[in-house]
């Protein structure tokens, strides 16, 4: 092993002190620490203390359930990438969350305008993806399903030949339908922009069936009684992947403090808690080590 020097072991442990310094706070509740919102300046990120002084952080969404959505009753912000979100907000002292609802295909070009501070919003993080802006380590893993009516005669993947399909541009799975149509193993694809226009495509008729987050999927018919659909079974997914939040490059040490909460909470079992409160299992869970993300800038 190389032999490091007295003053690169000091420079080091700088670092170290610099990275911790922006998390180890926890959660508001009695008998906890209060989030440390007055703590700015040395320590932290220009980019922490940008959202601190202003009061919140603004997060870009397509407004999708059970990702990261605003509740029609409350108008409160919830899902599983928000309850993430919030946990990760205390631990660094940020008041609160507003969020702006984006078609998802646009989400990276206005976190890249500067109009958001964080895509969140089940985004997978994939090669192309890290060409655009940078990448936390990853929250949770998942895949796509096939959704179609309930009395429909498809009963594997190989039925879908010649059939009409949707799928929301964008995401992985309307790729995943773009090769399936280049292979001549569907007969058409139709994009719709969200996923509440999706699932009423494959209820009323317009298509054969959908692809779509498997969560999603998973949770809209559960919710929605109205929904004569159901999940093809058995299937195996091909667009399983990985999900995180984006910044801007530019923002990387923002992103480095975020990511030592995030593992911080994946080590103390706040986060698979998290998952499973929303019915996950251990599947979903990615550790600390196997959920590095090797941004290219």
């Amino acid at each position: 092993m190389k032999k490091i020097s007295g003053l690169k072991m000091a420079v080091l442990g700088v670092l170290a002190v610099v990275l911790l310094a922006g998390c180890g706070v926890l959660s508001d509740g009695p008998g906890q620490k209060q989030a440390a919102s007055t703590q700015q300046g040395a320590g932290e990120s220009a980019m922490l203390n940008k959202i601190k002084e202003k009061g919140y952080i603004q997060i870009g969404s397509s407004n999708d359930a059970p990702f990261c959505y605003k509740d029609v009753e409350s108008g409160q912000l919830k899902g599983i990438d928000i309850e993430i979100l919030k946990e990760l907000c205390s631990r660094l002292g940020i008041g609160d969350i507003k969020m702006k609802e984006i078609d998802f295909s646009n989400l990276l070009v206005e976190l890249n305008n500067s109009n958001i501070d964080m895509v969140v919003d089940g985004m997978y993080v994939k090669d192309e993806r890290l060409e655009i802006a940078a990448f936390t380590d990853k929250w949770y893993q998942e895949g796509e399903a096939v959704v179609i009516p309930a009395d429909s005669a498809v009963k594997s993947k190989e039925d879908l030949k010649g059939k009409t399909i949707g799928a929301q541009p964008g995401t992985a799975f309307y790729e995943t339908a773009q090769k399936w149509l280049a292979e001549g193993k569907i007969g058409e694809l139709l994009a719709y922009d969200n996923q509440a226009t999706l699932m009423t495509a494959v209820n009323t008729g317009k298509v054969d069936a959908v692809v779509t987050d498997g969560i999603v999927a998973g949770y809209t018919l559960s919710a929605d009684s109205s929904l004569k659909l159901k999940l093809l079974a058995p299937y195996e997914a091909e667009a399983s992947g990985q999900i995180g939040a984006a910044v801007r490059f530019q923002d990387k040490d923002f992103l480095n403090e975020v990511n030592q909460c995030l593992n911080e909470m994946k080590e103390d079992g706040t986060l698979l808690k998290i998952l499973k409160s929303y019915g996950l299992t251990d599947d979903y869970f990615v550790n600390a080590e196997d959920g590095k993300t090797e941004n290219v800038k």
